[in-house]
């Protein structure tokens, strides 16, 4: 069974744009968040996969962290059932060490562990590390509920 085209947008909204979801439960609905906060992008040198979580295969050049993004349409565009970013995003100039980002991910924590909402393949792949600057452009779909 599927979600409807009208839940994948609302859910996508919700989370992204910590919009509220009208009618669920009570009149009030699913109710966005008082402070609507950031999610973050994470880089991975490999696909990080369903039980993965934000530091499963995450890259680990020198001067790297994750990227935050505002939890608004600020941060992110949700049309129809797709997320892209609004701007692009750059990671930290990397300053030493190496590694090939194949992958990013969407989580919920700064660094450690934290929960990985969303994840899949960064075209292109980047090699990171000494004098290079990472970066996700507005063009790259992020994520599509279907």
């Amino acid at each position: 069974m599927s979600k409807s085209n009208a839940l994948e947008n609302a859910w996508l909204l919700h989370l992204f744009n910590n919009s509220d979801i009208a009618l669920v439960g009570d009149a009030t609905g699913l109710r966005g968040s008082t402070a609507a906060g950031n999610l973050y992008l994470s880089l991975h040198t490999s696909d990080p996969g369903e039980a993965g979580d934000q530091t499963t295969n995450e890259i680990s050049y020198t001067s790297y962290a994750r990227a935050a993004v505002p939890r608004s349409g600020a941060g992110f565009t949700v049309a129809g059932n797709s997320v892209s970013l609004t701007s692009a995003v750059n990671w930290p100039i990397g300053t030493g060490g190496s590694g090939t980002a194949t992958h990013f991910g969407i989580g919920v924590a700064s660094s450690g562990a934290g929960v990985l909402l969303y994840s899949g393949p960064a075209t292109p792949n980047t090699v990171c590390g000494l004098g290079v600057t990472p970066q996700m452009s507005t063009a790259a779909g992020l994520v599509t509920e279907d």
